[in-house]
C-alpha cells in the first residue's frame, strides 16, 4: 500500500477520500471473500457429515456379516476357567474336569565356575528331533547363556548364582527353560556337537553331578464327561483350548477334579446393542443434517430482520443422502416392516428403536430377527458407501468440487489484491498531482496579485 499525505494546499482529507473510493472499488473482491467464507463453512460441514457417514458405513458393514449378529456368551461354573464365544458358537453346556495345566520344561546344570569345554559347544535336540548346535565365544557362563539366547533353539538360558567353591571361586548354574509350553517344547541338551550326539559320545547335561530337571514339559489336559463311559481326554500345548466347542475359546488356570460346566448361550443383549447402535448412528446423522439445514432469524442494528440459511439449506446432495439412509433403514424386508422388530420411522424423519419389542421378537424367532438386522445393516452400508466412498461418493465428490471452486475464488481474490493496489497507487498519484497543480496556481495567483499591486503604485 502506498503512502498518502493529506492535501497541504487544498486542505482536503485525501486519505479518507481515497479510502472511501477504495471501499467502493473493493466491493467485487468483498463479495468474492464472502463467497469463500460461505463455501468454507459448507465444506467443513460436508466433511463432518462425510466422516459420520463413513463411520456408519464401517459399522453397518460389520453388522451385515453373519459374525455381526451371531453373538453368544460363554460362562463357566469355576473361576479358574474362562471362556469367550465368537462367530459359529452354538448354545449348549459341556462338563469336564481340568486334569493338568500346560507347562514348559525347566532344567538346571550342576554348579560350575566356568564351562568345562573350550570352546563351549552345546547341542539341543527338540521333541520333534530337530538338532541345533550352539557355540559360545568363551567358557564364561555368561557368554554361554548369551549364545544360547541368541541361537533361537527354543530354549532360554539364565545364569543363577550357586555360592562359592572350596577355593572361594563363585559358582553358577545355568537354568535352561523351553520358550513355549506343552510337550512339544521339551528338549535335551548335550555337551558336544551334533556328530557327537549321533555317535553317542556327547554328554547329556542332566547326567552330570548336581544337574536336574526341575519341571517337565507337558500339555494341558481336560477330561470330558469324566467318570462316565464316554470319558474323553483333550490336550493343548497351552492352557487355552480353542476347539472343544465351535466358536468357543476356553482358558484354564488351575487343575481340579471337581467337574466344571461350560455354558454357551445366545447373547440377546449384545444383538440388541448392535441394532440400537445402528439406529443411534443414523439418528446422529439425521440430527446433524437437520441442524445444518435450519434457517435462523436475528435482528440487525437498525432493527431489521436478518434471515440466515444453514450450510445445508436447499442442498440437493445432502437431501438425497439423508433420504437414501432413511429409506435403507425403514423399507420393508420381504414384505415385513422393520417396525415389527422394533425399528420404526418417526414423524420428524428419524429412526426409533424399541428395545422391548426387539427383544420379544428376537426371543420368538431369533434367526429371522438376526437376518432382518443383517439386511437393514447391509442396505445402510450400501447407501453410506455410495455417499461417502473416498473416490466417488456423492458427498465426497461435492466436497472436491466445492474445494476446487474455493481455489478459483481465492485466485480471483489474489488478482483483485494486485488490481486494488494499482488503483490506490493511481489515486494517490492523482491527488498528489492535484496538490502540485494547486500550488502552481496559487503561485501564479500570488505573482499576478503582486504585479497588479505594482501597477497601482506606479499610476499613483
Amino acid at each position: 500500500m502506498g503512502m498518502a499525505v493529506d492535501g497541504l494546499i487544498s486542505g482536503l482529507d485525501t486519505t479518507s477520500l481515497i479510502n472511501s473510493l477504495m471501499q467502493a472499488e473493493a466491493i467485487p473482491q468483498t463479495l468474492l471473500k464472502n463467497k469463500v467464507t460461505d463455501s468454507t463453512t459448507y465444506i467443513t460441514a460436508m466433511q463432518a457429515l462425510n466422516t459420520k457417514v463413513a463411520a456408519l458405513a464401517t459399522a453397518a458393514t460389520a453388522a451385515s456379516k453373519p459374525a455381526g449378529v451371531d453373538l453368544h456368551t460363554a460362562t463357566s461354573s469355576s473361576t479358574s476357567v474362562t471362556a469367550t464365544a465368537g462367530p459359529g458358537a452354538t448354545d449348549g453346556t459341556l462338563d469336564f474336569t481340568v486334569d493338568k495345566l500346560a507347562q514348559s520344561q525347566v532344567s538346571v546344570t550342576g554348579p560350575l565356575t566356568q564351562w568345562p569345554d573350550q570352546p563351549p559347544v552345546l547341542t539341543f535336540v527338540a521333541a520333534d528331533g530337530t538338532v541345533k548346535q550352539v557355540t559360545a565365544s568363551s567358557s564364561s557362563l555368561a557368554d554361554v547363556a548369551a549364545a544360547i539366547n541368541k541361537a533361537g533353539v527354543g530354549v532360554s538360558a539364565t545364569r543363577v548364582s550357586a555360592g562359592l567353591d572350596p577355593s572361594g571361586q563363585p559358582l553358577y548354574r545355568l537354568q535352561l527353560s523351553s520358550t513355549k509350553t506343552g510337550a512339544a517344547g521339551s528338549f535335551t541338551a548335550y555337551r558336544g556337537t551334533p556328530a557327537d550326539v549321533t555317535a553317542g559320545t556327547a554328554t547329556d547335561l542332566l547326567s552330570e553331578p548336581g544337574a536336574a530337571q526341575v519341571r517337565a514339559a507337558q500339555d494341558a489336559q481336560v477330561t470330558l464327561w469324566a467318570g462316565t463311559g464316554a470319558a474323553q481326554t483333550v490336550t493343548s500345548a497351552t492352557n487355552t483350548f480353542s476347539d472343544l466347542l465351535p466358536g468357543v475359546s476356553m482358558t484354564v488356570s488351575a487343575a481340579s477334579t471337581t467337574p466344571v460346566s461350560l455354558t454357551v448361550a445366545r447373547n440377546d443383549s449384545a444383538i440388541s446393542d448392535v441394532a440400537n447402535s445402528l439406529v443411534t448412528s443414523l439418528n446422529d446423522i439425521f440430527s446433524f443434517v437437520t441442524s445444518k439445514t435450519a434457517v435462523s432469524t436475528s435482528t440487525d442494528s437498525a432493527g431489521g430482520t436478518v434471515v440466515t440459511a444453514g450450510a445445508f439449506t436447499g442442498d440437493s446432495t445432502v437431501r438425497d443422502a439423508n433420504q437414501k439412509l432413511l429409506s435403507a433403514a425403514s423399507l420393508p424386508i420381504d414384505g415385513i416392516s422393520p417396525s415389527t422388530y422394533g425399528i420404526s420411522i418417526t414423524r420428524d424423519g428419524t429412526i426409533e428403536f424399541d428395545k422391548d419389542k426387539f427383544g420379544a421378537a428376537l426371543a420368538a424367532d431369533p434367526e429371522k430377527v438376526k437376518a432382518a438386522v443383517q439386511t437393514i445393516a447391509g442396505r445402510v452400508a450400501d447407501a453410506a458407501n455410495q455417499i461417502s466412498d473416498k473416490y466417488d461418493g456423492t458427498v465426497t465428490t461435492k466436497i472436491a468440487g466445492e474445494t476446487k471452486t474455493v481455489k478459483g475464488l481465492n485466485d480471483q481474490i489474489t488478482d483483485w489484491d494486485t488490481r486494488l493496489a494499482d488503483r490506490r497507487a493511481t489515486l494517490e498519484k492523482t491527488y498528489a498531482n492535484l496538490e502540485v497543480q494547486l500550488q502552481q496556481l496559487q503561485s501564479q495567483s500570488s505573482w499576478l496579485t503582486g504585479q497588479l499591486a505594482g501597477l497601482s503604485s506606479s499610476s499613483s
